[in-house]
């Protein structure tokens, strides 16, 4: 075996934390991995790992060399990738993450249909409003809705989300129609559950200050289907994005209210990658293919 490739297989076992777990990822013996490390630090007059029963963990050197030598392994793949897709179709994985709601809305659809243009392309999606830890799960995109606050990533905005308050007309007819934030402290804002911070509605006012209102609710949910259908049943109040009630504001079901305030900060949805990586043409592809889709179902 190359050197090459032994550092392939130190790359693996940093990542699993065991030789295990790199065999089963290589589909090798343990035995095997654990010699080729034997041989990379004889080669190297190093040792890299850390050995007990139950974890396998990198010395300082080990760190080191894991830091640099995977971004050089990556750079090589990549560079490869590079050059078989200028002779080729695109193809390869393509790993996804996008939020629940919107994508069981918006995005099964285009997904399906760039998998069957591109058929050599193998699809990995995942649907799910859980933080997403690039290192750990090795995405090649996010698609997320939201104020883009980490500029150590990559982003391309693929359209404005704004987030603004609805409520039935039944419900507007009980309770009264809110002309101000503040006349919400005596309403039922239903709450979303997934946002972990205060049940409260950040907005800038016509006059361009931003404040925070605090909010009431007696019914909470986690999911953004049963806001709305909370909503329309004349319960409470749903702040969300527009987009999300569309055809309920379109039926009657819904009205927008407080339509002078815009919730702060701004949201809009984004395709997030890593920086430093080379953005394959199945990516680049895949953005495409999602914001044509979004210009013609969300953009106005």
């Amino acid at each position: 075996m190359d050197h090459l490739s032994r550092i392939s297989i130190f790359i693996e076992v940093a990542r699993n934390e065991s030789f295990a777990g790199a065999a089963r990822a290589l589909g090798i013996t343990s035995s095997a991995v654990s010699k080729q490390i034997q041989n990379l630090e004889h080669e190297l007059k190093v040792k890299l790992l850390n050995r007990t029963t139950r974890k396998v963990s990198l010395t300082e050197e080990g760190a080191l060399f894991f830091e640099r030598a995977s971004r050089a392994l990556e750079d090589l793949h990549e560079a490869t990738e590079a050059l078989n897709e200028l002779k080729s179709k695109p193809h390869g994985t393509l790993k996804i993450s996008a939020p629940r709601a919107f994508s069981n809305m918006y995005l099964k659809q285009p997904i399906a249909d760039f998998a069957v243009k591109y058929p050599e392309v193998t699809i990995d999606v995942s649907f799910d409003d859980r933080i997403i830890n690039y290192g750990d799960e090795n995405f090649d995109v996010l698609i997320r809705i939201g104020a883009l606050e980490d500029s150590s990533m990559i982003a391309r905005k693929i359209a404005d989300v704004p987030i603004c308050a609805f409520a039935s007309p039944e419900y507007l007819a009980r309770r009264g129609t809110p002309l101000t934030p503040q006349n919400l402290a005596r309403h039922n804002v239903l709450a979303y559950t997934r946002n972990k911070g205060a049940h409260e509605w950040r907005y800038i006012a016509p006059d361009g200050q931003e404040a925070v209102q605090s909010l009431n609710s007696t019914f909470k949910a986690d999911a953004a289907e049963m806001m709305v259908e909370a909503a329309c049943r004349g319960i409470g109040i749903t702040i969300c994005p527009a987009f999300f009630v569309r055809d309920e504001i379109a039926n009657g079901a819904l009205v927008q209210i407080l339509d002078e305030y815009v919730t702060s900060p701004p949201r809009s949805l984004y395709a997030i990658f890593p920086p430093n990586r080379y953005l394959s043409t199945r990516v680049r592809l895949f953005i495409d293919h999602i914001d044509a889709h979004c210009s013609a179902h969300l953009k106005h």
